[in-house]
């Protein structure tokens, strides 16, 4: 599509259309993206019960890390999607360059802080000294890898809020599957175990990003050129009005997982493997959902910067009424088949017991996320910072923390597996506070 289609669809074509031609490549994606986990899950299952534990307990550290990138991508494509709607070329390009360059730096100096400090690192994000080996192992890799994550992030997220979902879907696609194909291989033929399992997640990651950076350079709409790059606080500002929200709500999230392994480690290596499955589900359950929002931001992003309020608000009502319906079917399928879903990544009868029972709790409040997160959406593409970010602490920090604090000292084990059930109802809450004043707010 030319760049002058593009912005004809984002601003003046049918809203449903508009959305739903760029939240099918997102949506496969992130199909692709859950399917990714749900394999490595399985893969790494079939180890040891530590093994699955020490994925669970890294998974902690990814999400430090994606919440970086997605600050840099998503504060500078929510920029690019604005400035694109007003037609102003020239200053998307020099954000397309400040936000991959950024994101390229900060990624190495992470890395590289990680590696240095590995053992503390594990023992804070919650390993036991069971799961400990298998964690430094695995967390090695992962933070090996942290520059080419950041950067894959930045460059999908960019290309998506140019209108070129296509091509970000291809990026992301392209790891993802060689990641599913390398694992087995490392892990069970050449029988390298949890180690197999970090070096095929490196390759995946670095194949993505370069893959990602040959696809940009095939779109329409603006070109990226690291001779664009200028210092100035402008657009590293912007960068932190449109990404701050997405660094909260991961860093918060990482934060949330590291707490709730903590609480669950009290109960044995079971439940802290039992609670990394559940919350692989949850992904999977909200990958859609997350999808469909990722359709919804370049919509709102390029209407928004052409004053067409309108078109965000039938935008807005348009994605939560499907984002709704299709997790009550989800919701549906997790309170009916709970064993099963969590017996299918370990046959250990501890890890389905204590899974089961968080998948039932978690289902109950899953119809009520798409509300949270496309209140989060609309806040931060639109550039409402101190909003987004209200919003984007909710779920995982505002809410959750405590909870996750207090519950358990109450209930015991029952606490910890319906913590984030909680957590979402109050979330659910604020979150309709919070749009109702927005759009009273936002001109007709």
């Amino acid at each position: 599509m030319s760049r002058k289609d593009n912005h004809k669809l984002l601003t003046e074509g049918p809203v449903s259309k508009a959305i739903l031609s760029l939240a099918l490549p997102s949506c496969i994606s992130m199909l692709v993206t859950s399917i990714y986990s749900i394999v490595s899950t399985f893969y790494v299952g079939r180890i040891s019960t530590q093994a699955t534990a020490a994925v669970g307990i890294s998974f902690s550290a990814m999400s430090v890390i994606q919440a970086l990138g997605f600050m840099f991508g998503q504060g500078s494509g929510t920029y690019i999607s604005r400035e694109l709607g007003a037609r102003h070329q020239k200053n998307s390009e020099q954000m397309a360059a400040v936000g991959l360059v950024h994101s390229l730096l900060s990624g190495l100096v992470l890395g590289l802080a990680g590696l240095l400090f590995l053992r503390p690192l594990s023992v804070l994000l919650g390993s036991t000294p069971t799961i400990l080996p298998d964690t430094m192992v695995y967390l090695s890799w992962v933070l090996m890898a942290t520059p080419f994550i950041m950067g894959a992030i930045v460059l999908n997220n960019q290309m998506r809020f140019q209108g070129n979902a296509s091509y970000a879907m291809w990026g992301i696609i392209s790891g993802a599957l060689l990641n599913v194909i390398l694992a087995p291989i490392l892990i069970f033929v050449l029988n390298m175990g949890i180690r197999g399992a970090g070096i095929s997640t490196f390759v995946g990651e670095m194949f993505s990003f370069f893959f990602l950076l040959m696809m940009y350079r095939r779109t329409d709409d603006l070109k990226l050129d690291l001779r664009n790059f200028v210092w100035g606080k402008g657009y590293f500002k912007e960068v932190l009005a449109g990404g701050t929200p997405s660094l909260t709500r991961q860093g918060l999230a990482s934060i949330s997982i590291a707490l709730l392994n903590n609480a669950a480690g009290v109960y044995g290596d079971e439940a802290i493997a039992g609670m990394s499955i559940v919350s692989r589900i949850a992904f999977i359950f909200l990958a859609a959902t997350i999808g469909l929002g990722h359709g919804f931001q370049p919509m709102c992003g390029f209407s928004y910067g052409a004053g067409l309020y309108g078109r965000v608000r039938e935008g807005y009502k348009y994605v939560l009424k499907i984002g709704t319906v299709f997790m009550l079917v989800c919701a549906a399928a997790g309170l009916i088949f709970p064993e099963a879903l969590v017996g299918f990544f370990r046959h250990d009868p501890k890890v389905i017991e204590v899974g089961a029972a968080t998948l039932r709790w978690q289902c109950l409040s899953l119809p009520l996320v798409p509300l949270v997160m496309y209140t989060n959406m609309i806040l931060q593409t639109t550039r409402h910072p101190l909003q987004a970010n209200i919003m984007a602490m909710s779920r995982n920090g505002l809410f959750f923390i405590p909870v996750i604090l207090i519950l358990p000292r109450i209930l015991g084990l029952r606490g910890v597996e319906m913590a984030q059930t909680v957590a979402d109802v109050m979330s659910a809450i604020l979150a309709v506070i919070v749009i109702l004043r927005f759009f009273r707010k936002l001109p007709k």
